[in-house]
Formats: C-alpha cells, sequence, structure tokens
C-alpha cells in the first residue's frame, strides 16, 4: 500500500505492531484493567500497596496504567508514554509485588512487561493516531 506521494503506507512491521498493539492492550485493558477500574467505582481497597502511596493512590495509579493505558497503546496515541507507565507498574509487580513469590506467579507480569518494553523502544507504528499527531506538531500537511 502507497500513499499518494509514492511513500509506503504499512509495511508488515507496522501490521506486526498493530497487532501487538491490538493484542497486548486489549488484553491489559479488558483482563486486567477492567477490574481494577470496577474496584474504583465501587469503593472497594486494592489489596496492594508496594510504594507506600496508600490503598486509593495505588489502585488509582494501576487504573491509569493498566487501564487508561492500555487503551491508549490500542489506538496508538502516546504510545510510548503509556507503554512506560506499563512497564513501569509490571516492574512493580515482578520485583515488588511479587518478590518472593514461585515464578509461575511472576510470569504474567514478565509476560506483560516484554511488549511494553517491545513498544517503549519501536513506538506505535505507522498505523496509529501518534504519527498524525507527529505530522501536527510539526506541520507537516496531510493529503
Amino acid at each position: 500500500m502507497s500513499n499518494p506521494d509514492g511513500s509506503k503506507c504499512c509495511g508488515a512491521n507496522d501490521l506486526g505492531l498493530l497487532v501487538l498493539r491490538l493484542g497486548f492492550g486489549g488484553v491489559m485493558a479488558f483482563s486486567h484493567g477492567l477490574g481494577k477500574l470496577n474496584m474504583l467505582l465501587e469503593g472497594e481497597k486494592f489489596p496492594a500497596d508496594p510504594l507506600g502511596f496508600g490503598e486509593q493512590p495505588t489502585l488509582i495509579l494501576a487504573v491509569l496504567t493498566e487501564f487508561v493505558c492500555s487503551l491508549l497503546i490500542v489506538i496508538g496515541a502516546g504510545t510510548r508514554i503509556a507503554a512506560f507507565g506499563l512497564l513501569c507498574t509490571m516492574a512493580t509487580a515482578i520485583f515488588l509485588v511479587h518478590a518472593n513469590d514461585p515464578w509461575d506467579t511472576k510470569e504474567p507480569a514478565v509476560l506483560f512487561a516484554i511488549p511494553a518494553l517491545a513498544l517503549l523502544l519501536t513506538g506505535a507504528g505507522r498505523i496509529a493516531i501518534d504519527p498524525l499527531i507527529v505530522k501536527k506538531i510539526r506541520g507537516v500537511p496531510q493529503a
């Protein structure tokens, strides 16, 4: 596929990043983040406070990273920032929350940290909102 100016619109790498964003962001948002959002809305207490911020602030941070950042990753908006937030959350789970737990308990957080790191390094790809934002900031006219 090509743009009117002849440049490639979306190659295999861009499609791969789209699949990664949709899968990783979607699973994180709806399998983990949505449950925490429901906890927050229902006034439940968060069972962990690994950084000493308090249960409620920790729950709010978890909702912001696991739900909001995940949805940003799905649409490809602020991808690197959102991926950094999720990577920090997964690192907290791996090294603080589950520090003394067996590997099989840590493994899900490790498996979520890997795509977060990949997206932090690569960005969203061209099939995303991020490139549109960059063009707008730089003043590049769009076709």
